[in-house]
C-alpha cells in the first residue's frame, strides 16, 4: 500500500505547477484561463476572492466569488489544472476563518474585508 501511495506521488509530482503564488483565504486574486470555443483558443481572465480553499496535493482547489449585476458568481478552479495561465494576487485581507461562505449573505459594504499589508 506504502509503495502505491510513493507512486502516485512521483507521477504527480510532474504535473504540479511551479510558478504559483502563495494563495490564502481573502486575497483578491486575478486569474487567467485558457477557454477552448470550437477550434478557437482565448484567453478568459476572472477576478474575485478567494473564499475557500482545499488542498490534496495535485488536487488544490480554489473557490473564487465576485458580485456581477448584484448576483454572487462563484467558481471552482484547479489550481495545477494546464489551462491556468497565471494567477496574479492583487490584494491580500486579514482573516481569521478559513472558509468565507459568510460573505454570501452580505452585500454592498459589509462585503469588504480589512487589508493585510506585509
Amino acid at each position: 500500500m506504502k509503495n502505491n501511495i510513493d507512486t502516485i506521488k512521483i507521477v504527480e509530482k510532474e504535473y504540479l505547477q511551479q510558478h504559483l503564488p502563495q494563495i490564502d483565504i481573502g486575497d483578491n486574486i486575478k486569474l487567467k484561463k485558457v477557454i477552448q470555443e470550437g477550434n478557437k483558443e482565448r484567453i478568459q481572465v476572472s477576478e474575485g476572492t478567494v473564499i475557500a480553499k482545499k488542498n490534496t496535493n495535485i488536487n488544490t482547489t480554489i473557490t473564487i466569488r465576485k458580485v456581477i449585476q448584484n448576483i454572487g458568481v462563484e467558481r471552482i478552479y484547479l489550481i495545477h489544472s494546464p489551462q491556468i495561465i497565471s494567477i496574479e494576487i492583487l490584494r491580500k485581507s486579514k482573516v481569521r476563518k478559513s472558509k468565507l461562505y459568510y460573505l454570501r449573505y452580505r452585500s454592498g459594504k459589509a462585503t469588504r474585508l480589512k487589508q493585510r499589508f506585509k
